[in-house]
């Protein structure tokens, strides 16, 4: 496995590789790297003679009051986990190498209207933040493949419409939610959770569940569905942000006729916020 954490050197090397007629699967990382990440990279070698693994911890998709400077930092562990794999390159850039003017007057990636719902109205610039970064790794990898976990489905439909907007020639692959045994959805910041907080946070995807059954079956309306997984989730202590029902092909509101719906949710447990979702095929399109 190569490393390494400069621009020169990653564009030798990649240039080399397509000097040979050799595909490359990009996989971007934070870190922290857990089993979904390693699916990622599973496929990614399935798919291109060659994979790239970014870690880069992003300071401008964080918020003011985030967890950016206490974000984990496994860098040994995750070099470790990555070549077991099969990994290729890992680029393992540092923050001037990103960002060599600095991050408060660079250049900013923005996807509109997308970027504002939802998550991106209790994370105002994260989206822009994720948009910028994605696309500085993108021209500098020029990958024919990038992959993405969907437990955070927004922001892969913030990407594919980055990509199909300023026509980045790579194909973005969206990747099932890696799961715990209870149900809990993968995440690098689950490592927040307290042991009594941890028994309880599988209740968001229990949740979701249940509401995804229910809106299958038509039993119950939208808006009192969303309602009541709010209760829910309060009542297992959490701080829940949202519960929302939208289409799964662009996140609007769901209308009259739509079938493929995903259900979203955001909430806080202790200092961890938790995000999931449950994508659903209606057996019968929505009625007016």
């Amino acid at each position: 496995m190569i490393t390494n954490s400069d621009l020169k050197t990653l564009r030798a090397t990649l240039r080399e590789w397509r000097r040979e007629g050799l595909t490359i699967a990009l996989v971007p990382t934070m870190g922290n790297l857990h089993d979904g990440h390693i699916s990622l990279l599973a496929r990614a070698r399935e798919i291109a003679d060659r994979s790239v693994v970014s870690i880069f911890v992003n300071p401008i998709q964080f918020g003011r009051g985030e967890d950016y400077e206490r974000y984990p930092s496994t860098l040994d562990a995750d070099r470790a986990k990555l070549e077991a794999a099969g990994l290729d390159l890992l680029f393992a850039p540092n923050l001037a190498e990103l960002y060599p003017g600095g991050i408060e007057e660079d250049t900013r990636v923005t996807v509109p209207a997308l970027s504002d719902i939802l998550c991106g109205e209790f994370r105002p610039g994260h989206f822009s933040g994720v948009a910028t970064v994605v696309s500085k790794l993108f021209i500098n990898t020029q990958p024919d493949f990038a992959l993405f976990g969907e437990k955070d489905f927004q922001q892969v439909m913030v990407i594919r419409r980055m990509v199909r907007d300023l026509l980045y020639p790579v194909e973005i692959i969206g990747m099932p939610i890696i799961r715990e045994a209870d149900g809990l959805a993968m995440s690098s910041r689950n490592s927040y959770l307290k042991p009594e907080e941890r028994q309880v946070a599988a209740g968001i995807f229990a949740s979701l569940t249940r509401a995804a059954t229910e809106l299958r079956e038509h039993k119950q309306d939208i808006a009192a569905l969303e309602a009541r997984c709010l209760q829910e989730l309060s009542a297992l202590g959490m701080r829940p942000e949202y519960i929302s029902v939208r289409s799964a092909l662009d996140l609007s509101l769901p209308k009259a006729g739509d079938k493929d719906l995903i259900i979203l949710a955001a909430a806080w447990l202790g200092g961890a916020r938790l995000i999931d979702n449950v994508r659903v095929m209606l057996n019968q399109p929505l009625e007016a």
